[in-house]
């Protein structure tokens, strides 16, 4: 199909040289036909309601651009989906921790965090591991499990476990090496006995399982020649 030609647009004022038209301007009057639009609105041109301005003035952007790179902060859209728990962690499952502190501990999973991070504890009494949170991706989970349902974890969040950062002070040199002697951080009395509590209903169902306490307080741990791909947890 062959391109339709595009005929050129004729002027009804043709210029005889540039600037200067062949008809005054009454005449084009006549012959655009305005006498007549003004007749049908009363003897004047129509006029269309003003359109209505944004009450935030649109910003232009800047006709040079600066000299220096200016930072511009970045529209983060993208909005977190809640981590997804491991098909076989779950409430009462033995883990072992394979990095930090605690490495090659084992420990009990009470819960999932808002946070996505894993709640666990030792329990303290057995081999030494307090109430924590754990990233599961360092975590190996066991088939062995606890009974938990004695437990309450309803309290524990991961607003729980935040620091207070402590206040930035001038100090002279004799009080810098006084404020570092006093600065030892000291467990709060509210959660050594949230520790308690927790530990007291594992105990309870750790002891009633013959051999669970001494497989929990033994530290993980793999020999020369041992295969971890090939092992069942």
């Amino acid at each position: 199909m062959a391109p339709k030609q595009r005929t050129a647009r004729v002027s009804r004022n043709p210029e005889l040289i540039r600037g200067i038209g062949k008809y005054s301007r009454s005449t084009m009057y006549h012959k655009r036909g305005l006498w007549a639009i003004k007749a049908k609105h009363g003897g004047s041109f129509p006029r269309h309601d003003p359109v209505a301005k944004p009450e935030t003035p649109v910003e232009k952007p800047p006709k040079f651009y600066p000299a220096d790179d200016v930072k511009k902060p970045l529209r983060n859209k993208h909005k977190p989906k809640p981590t997804k728990l491991r098909a076989s962690i779950t409430p009462g499952t033995v883990l072992i921790i394979l990095a930090g502190r605690f490495k090659g501990k084992r420990v009990v999973f009470l819960k999932q965090l808002p946070s996505g991070l894993l709640l666990v504890t030792g329990p303290f009494k057995i081999n030494g591991v307090p109430l924590r949170r754990v990233n599961q991706a360092y975590v190996i989970g066991t088939s062995t499990k606890v009974d938990i349902s004695s437990v309450n974890v309803d309290k524990f969040d991961d607003k729980y476990f935040s620091k207070e950062s402590p206040k930035k002070t001038k100090k002279g040199e004799g009080e810098f090496f006084e404020a570092d002697k006093e600065d030892k951080k000291v467990l709060p009395q509210e959660k050594k006995d949230d520790q308690k509590t927790v530990d007291a209903g594992l105990l309870k169902a750790i002891e009633s399982v013959p051999d669970l306490k001494t497989y929990l307080g033994a530290r993980f741990s793999l020999k020369a020649g041992v295969k971890p791909h090939e092992l069942l947890f």
